[in-house]
Parts: C-alpha cells; structure tokens; sequence
C-alpha cells in the first residue's frame, strides 16, 4: 500500500491550485491536504476547506484571514486560520508535510518556497521567481538540506521526462546536445507589429492555448514567460544558455524536447492541461490518474515549428540577456516585469512599453553578486522603485 503524501499547497486558490486539488480529490488514499494558502480570495478558500478539511489556511492578507477565520467558525469546521509571510514559512516547513506545492505567482512565493527546501521536502515548483530572482542560492539550499525538487511548469517538466532517469546534471556526460523549449508564440504570433502598440489587456491575456492567470498571460503574449523558463532551465538542468533553444509550437501539443548526440530528440507530448505535469510530479516516480483527456493525434493533424523573432519579442532577447550577464540581473528583470505587466493591465501604459521599462531598469542598474535571500529581496525592491520611477516618467512626457 502506498504511503499517505501528507500536502502543503502555496497559492491554492491560483490555476495551479486549483488543478492540483483535482489531482488530489481523485486519489484521496494517495494525498492529505494538510495546509492550504491563499492571498485574499476568501470565498474560494471556503469552498476548497469545506472540501478538503485541511488543518490550516493561510491568508497573506490579515483583513481576509478575520473574515475567513468567522466563516470557518460558521461551517464548524476543525481548521486554523493564520495570515501573513511567516505563517506561509510556518506551513510549508512543518515536519509532518511531506510535499510543498510551491505555487504562489510572483516574489511573493519566494520566502514559503525556500522555507520548504531548507525543511528538506519535496518541493513541486510552480513559483518561476524562485529560480529566476534567487537560482544559484536556492539550488544550494537544496543540495544542503537534502530537499528534492521537481518542475511543475509543463516545459520544464517535460524536459524532466525527456531526460534519462538517473540525469546528475551533466549533460555533456549523458550525451545531450541542447534543450528545446517550446512556446506557443501566445496571441500575437501573426500578428502585425505596429498592431501591438494598440493592444489591450484584454487581448493580451487572451491565450489560444492555456487557461492561466492575467500575469502569466500577458508574460506569454511578450514571450518573457519564456524567457523567464530559459532562466529555471539554467538552474534545474545545468544547462548553459547557447544549450537553450526556444521553439515556437503553436498547438502546445508538445510541450518540450531534449536532444543527444546521436541525433535523437525525445519529446513530451499532451494535451495543454497543467493537470498532466501536476500528476506526474505528485507521483512520481509512478505514474498516476489526472483527468485529463487522451490525446488525439488525428485532431491535431500536423505540428508546426519556428524561430522566434527578437524584434516581435523583445522580452526574451532580454531574459537571455539577464541570463548570460548573470549575478542580480535575472531578479532585476523579474522584477521590472511584474511592474510592467502590472501597470500595463491597470491601463497605465502601453503594452510596447513593457520591454522599454524592463531594458531601462537593467540598462541602469548596477550588477552585483548575491548571497542571501536578502540580497534578493533587496535588488527586487530596488528594481521595483526604478521600474515605477521610469513609470512616472513616463506617464509626463507620453
């Protein structure tokens, strides 16, 4: 009989969450929701401890943990509400969690998923942040307190199927040439370039593929989801960046590729369902039930390849920039984008000015080494107040 996995979800109220809720509730003799974490989406947060009955939730907002704390008292269920960044820290460390669903979208996940690793679990990364802003401290922090990670991030994942089993990180010594990474090209693949100065949050968070949240994405459309997912191949693969090629695949069908020397390329194929990389890495090393649907290869009919366009997508020419200069200019990046995705869907500024904030912001900063999660958090908060501070500029002289 298999033994129970005892779960941690950060962000379960998020697509991730979600998805992974499902997996859970399908194999209820398999996974134990011990903690469930959310930002304020109280009344989703109901629905799922209704369901799940876990022994904590976590809000980060305090205003929203009162008000969830009175409902949970008002459905009489047997779960303490806490709030706050050390609460997340506190439920993703516990020692009767076995496996931390790392899933919260942004900086924000960073500190709860580094708690994991150094409490030693295995971490299911979903959060890109922590390999993009934090990749040489985190993998550290893992090797040192014996955590095992696996990728959630269907490329990623892919990719950890694709490679052999017993993979060390040397992929010269395993015989591998390079890592493709497909991307769909989001919803301006076509699309004419003087057309995307008038594109609106709307459009952009239109994807033809994926069901995800507005700031991935509007990070799909710019191509800098990608470019943020060559960053963690850095990290998770030992993979140099000249070893990392982006491939545009329109139907998502595959979702990434590895190729060796003999001239053997493996791929991942399936349907575009967060559910299959989820299942996959929640199992592992078996194989479990997702949901999700089989595929039809005689539906898809054909596969389409192509180069991608740096002039279209400026944003990752400029995570493969950050990537290669190295030291604090992933997180620099990282952060100067959320400001810019953000402040593009608040209607602030165009969407043709989010790569020009993001250059800014690096072009001005200064590269410096890094060596703690502090150092992190400071050259995103720096990154952050530039990024605003162009912002304003901005807005006066548009």
């Amino acid at each position: 009989m298999n033994k129970i996995r005892h779960l941690t979800i950060l962000g379960s109220t998020g697509s991730i969450g979600e998805s992974t809720l499902d997996v859970v509730s399908r194999h209820p003799d398999r996974f134990k929701v011990i903690a469930l974490t959310a930002n304020n989406n109280t009344e989703k947060m109901l629905v799922q401890c209704r369901q799940f009955r876990p022994r904590f939730a976590v809000m980060l907002d305090a205003d929203q943990a009162d008000r969830l704390a009175q409902a949970i008292n008002q459905n009489d269920l047997d779960t303490t509400v806490l709030s706050g960044v050390e609460s997340l820290e506190k439920v993703a460390s516990m020692p009767d969690v076995d496996v931390v669903m790392a899933a919260i979208v942004g900086a924000a996940g960073i500190r709860p998923t580094f708690a994991a690793a150094q409490a030693g679990k295995l971490v299911l990364l979903a959060n890109k942040e922590t390999l993009v802003m934090a990749g040489r401290i985190f993998m550290d922090m893992v090797r040192h307190h014996g955590a095992k990670l696996l990728p959630i991030d269907s490329e990623h994942n892919a990719i950890h199927q694709s490679l052999p089993y017993d993979f060390d990180g040397n992929l010269p010594g395993k015989g591998i040439r390079r890592i493709l990474l497909t991307a769909s090209g989001g919803p301006f693949r076509n699309a004419s370039l003087d057309s995307l100065a008038h594109v609106t949050p709307e459009q952009a968070c239109a994807h033809p593929n994926w069901d995800m949240g507005r700031k991935i994405s509007v990070d799909s459309a710019t191509m800098m989801n990608k470019g943020l997912e060559v960053i963690e191949a850095h990290w998770l693969f030992n993979a140099a960046s000249e070893n990392i090629q982006v491939v545009i695949h329109p139907q998502s069908v595959i979702h990434s590729m590895v190729e060796y020397i003999d001239g053997s390329v493996l791929a991942q194929l399936g349907n575009p369902d967060m559910r299959t990389p989820i299942a996959h890495a929640m199992g592992y090393p078996e194989r479990i039930e997702s949901g999700v649907y089989s595929l039809n290869m005689f539906e898809v009919a054909h596969l389409d390849f192509e180069k991608p366009d740096f002039e279209r997508f400026p944003c990752l020419r400029l995570a493969y920039r950050a990537l290669e200069m190295g030291d604090n200019m992933p997180a620099v990046l990282n952060a100067a984008n959320e400001i810019a995705v953000e402040s593009f869907l608040a209607g602030k500024m165009p969407f043709t000015a989010i790569p020009a904030m993001i250059e800014h912001v690096m072009t001005t900063s200064e590269q410096e080494a890094m060596y703690s999660l502090d150092d992190v958090l400071k050259v995103d908060n720096a990154a952050r107040e530039a990024a605003r501070d162009w912002l304003s500029t901005f807005r006066q002289t548009a």
